[in-house]
């Protein structure tokens, strides 16, 4: 087996976007000796979770299938149940937890912004060099400041949320956790994200039912689109809860 062959089945193994020909080809030819497969698969797979499904070179779309049109608009607003015949690799565009408040949101969002998640009863700050796989920050001893964000920050048990996922066609559906997911919640997951619908997931009425059993997060994160997301989500929460301050 050649080292491309190789390269592409360690790729697929994992469930991560099919990469396209010149992905593997720039991959193995950027040094000579090529460094060893799992360096190679570790770099692809850096790549593969942080680029855009609907445009990008790295993939090869006709291995990527797309939502059947029977769930899409305006047929899916009547299909009752319809289980996905294939896997589905989708990106988030959007995430809201439906069980916090505006105002937990703003807090949580404020948090992420400064770099902060929650641990415990610790503030962890988050440095830029953060690694997907091997989170590096420094420590804060002292305990986080009780506030209902810093609960959100934690996706408990309890919460839910509703994502807008993107198939390689640019087609749009919402997702909704019908069991908790472990890995997804505001504070853990990026825009950008890649999740696999598995073959047997349900959508019910053109929304996704998420389960552990029929969702895998592959994690990854498109920077420029997380950036503008947070900006542009706590401008539109802030101006909410505004408003509803004004009218009362």
């Amino acid at each position: 087996m050649d080292l491309a062959t190789s390269l592409r089945t360690q790729i697929t193994s994992q469930n991560l976007p099919y990469p396209s020909p010149s992905l593997l080809a720039i991959l193995i030819s950027t040094r000579s000796p090529p460094p060893p497969l799992p360096s190679l698969v570790a770099t692809a797979k850096t790549r593969l979770l942080a680029c855009d499904l609907t445009t990008s070179e790295l993939i090869d779309p006709a291995q990527l299938p797309s939502f059947p049109a029977e769930i899409l608009p305006p047929a899916g607003a009547n299909a009752q149940e319809v289980p996905l015949r294939q896997n589905i690799c989708v990106q988030v565009l959007d995430i809201e937890n439906l069980t916090s408040s505006r105002w937990e949101q703003i807090e949580e969002l404020e948090a992420i912004e400064r770099g902060e998640r929650t641990r415990g009863r610790q503030v962890i700050r988050v440095t830029g060099e953060e690694d997907e796989d091997d989170a590096r920050g420094v420590v804060s001893a002292a305990p986080a400041r009780p506030s209902a964000g810093a609960g959100a920050g934690t996706a408990g048990k309890n919460a839910t949320h509703r994502l807008v996922v993107q198939d390689r066609s640019g087609n749009r559906v919402y997702a909704v956790e019908l069991l908790r997911m472990p890995g997804l919640g505001i504070a853990t997951m990026s825009i950008g994200c890649k999740l696999v619908l598995r073959a047997g997931c349900i959508v019910a009425r053109g929304t996704v039912l998420l389960t552990p059993e029929t969702c895998l997060v592959l994690g990854g994160k498109i920077e420029s689109w997380h950036d503008v997301w947070v900006a542009g989500r706590m401008a539109r929460l802030k101006e909410t809860v505004g408003a509803g301050s004004t009218s009362a």
